[in-house]
C-alpha cells in the first residue's frame, strides 16, 4: 500500500486551504502589539492543519462549503489552541511541536490572556456571523474535553481504571474535537440534523482510534513522535496497560501498579512495565480495539453517495492511523 500525501489528500479542498491559511490571521488581530506579536509566533506554528481539513472535507461530503465554513474552522482552531495554551501553562511545558511555548517565551500570565484572547475572539466570530449552532458544537467540544482532563486526574490517583472509564476519558479529551469538527463541517454545509449526528459519530469512532493509535507509540520500538514510556512515566492508564493488567494475577497486577506509583521515574523500571504489557495480550488487544473504532467510522463513511471529498476524508483518516509520530 502506497504511503499518503496530505498535498494529494487535500486536492479538492486545496483552493479553500490556502483562503482559509489567508484569512486566519485576521481572526486573531488586535490592535495591541504585543497580542499580534504572540499571535504571530502562534500561526506561524500551526501544524498539519487536519482539524480544519476534517471541517472542509466534511462539508464538501454534506453539502457545499460556504464562508459558515470558513468561520467554523477558524472557531475550531481558535478554541482548540487556547486550550492547548492553558495546558502548557497547567503542565508547565516549554515546547510545543518542537517550538519553545508561549509560555516559555512570555511567562505563564502572558499565555493564560493570550488563551482567554483567543476564546474571546473565537465567541465574538460566532456571534457576530450568528452562527450560534456551529458555537455550541465546538463549546460543548471544550466543555468535554476539560471534563476529561479532569476525569483522567481524579482517576489516575488511584490507578485503578476500567476499560469503560477509559473509552468514556478519551472520548471527552480527545474524539470530542474530532467530532466536533466533522459536525461543524456538516452543518455549516447546510446538513439536515440527523447528517450532522451521523457526521459527528463518525469523528468520534476516528477520534477514538486516533487516541488508541497515540497510546500504542507509549509500546513502539523507535525513538520517534511522543517519548517511549512518557505515558507510564506521567502514571497514566491505557488500554495496552489496562488490558495486560486485567490479565494477570494479583501479585502480577500488585508489582506493575507499584512501579507506576513509586518507580515511574526509573527507565529500567519503566521498560520492565513495557516489556510485560508486550508479552500479555496489552498491544494485539489495543489495535484490534483501534481497528474496531475505525471499521464502525467506515461504515458511516460508505452510506455516502462516492466523491473526491468521500475519498480524502477516508484518505485523511488513514494518513492519521499510518503516522509515526
Amino acid at each position: 500500500m502506497t504511503k499518503l500525501d496530505l498535498r494529494e489528500i487535500q486536492t479538492p479542498i486545496n483552493t479553500e486551504m490556502k483562503e482559509f491559511e489567508a484569512k486566519f490571521p485576521q481572526y486573531v488581530a488586535s490592535h495591541i502589539w504585543l497580542v499580534n506579536k504572540v499571535m504571530r509566533y502562534i500561526v506561524e506554528r500551526k501544524g498539519k492543519q487536519m482539524r480544519p481539513m476534517f471541517v472542509f472535507l466534511t462539508a464538501g461530503l454534506c453539502g457545499q462549503i460556504s464562508e459558515a465554513t470558513y468561520r467554523g474552522a477558524a472557531l475550531i482552531e481558535l478554541l482548540h489552541t487556547a486550550t492547548l495554551l492553558h495546558d502548557d501553562v497547567v503542565d508547565n511545558a516549554n515546547y510545543r511541536r518542537g517550538f519553545f511555548s508561549v509560555n516559555a517565551l512570555w511567562k505563564n500570565k502572558i499565555a493564560v490572556l493570550a488563551g482567554d484572547y483567543l476564546l474571546a475572539k473565537g465567541l465574538l466570530l460566532s456571534i457576530d456571523n450568528q452562527d450560534f449552532r456551529l458555537l455550541q458544537l465546538i463549546s460543548k467540544a471544550v466543555r468535554e474535553m476539560s471534563e476529561g482532563e479532569i476525569y483522567q486526574m481524579e482517576k489516575a490517583r488511584t490507578l485503578d481504571i476500567t476499560e469503560e472509564v477509559y473509552f468514556e476519558i478519551i472520548r471527552q479529551k480527545t474524539a470530542t474535537l474530532i467530532e466536533a469538527c466533522c459536525a461543524v463541517g456538516a452543518s455549516s454545509g447546510g446538513a439536515k440534523e440527523e447528517t450532522v449526528s451521523h457526521m459527528a459519530l463518525f469523528g468520534e469512532k476516528v477520534g477514538m482510534a486516533f487516541q488508541i493509535k497515540d497510546d500504542l507509540f507509549d509500546y513502539g520500538d523507535a525513538e520517534i513522535g511522543k517519548p517511549r514510556g512518557i505515558d507510564i512515566k506521567e502514571k497514566k492508564m491505557t488500554l495496552p496497560l489496562i488490558r495486560a493488567l486485567n490479565q494477570s494475577t494479583s501479585s502480577q497486577k500488585r508489582k506493575m501498579i507499584s512501579i507506576i506509583k513509586n518507580e515511574s521515574e526509573n527507565p529500567k523500571k519503566v521498560a520492565e512495565v513495557i516489556a510485560y504489557v508486550k508479552s500479555t495480550d496489552g498491544i494485539g488487544y489495543a489495535t484490534q480495539t483501534m481497528q474496531k473504532f475505525l471499521a464502525e467510522g467506515d461504515m458511516i463513511l460508505q452510506n455516502f453517495p462516492d466523491s473526491a471529498y468521500k475519498k480524502s476524508l477516508a484518505d485523511l483518516v488513514r494518513y492519521t492511523m499510518e503516522r509515526e509520530k
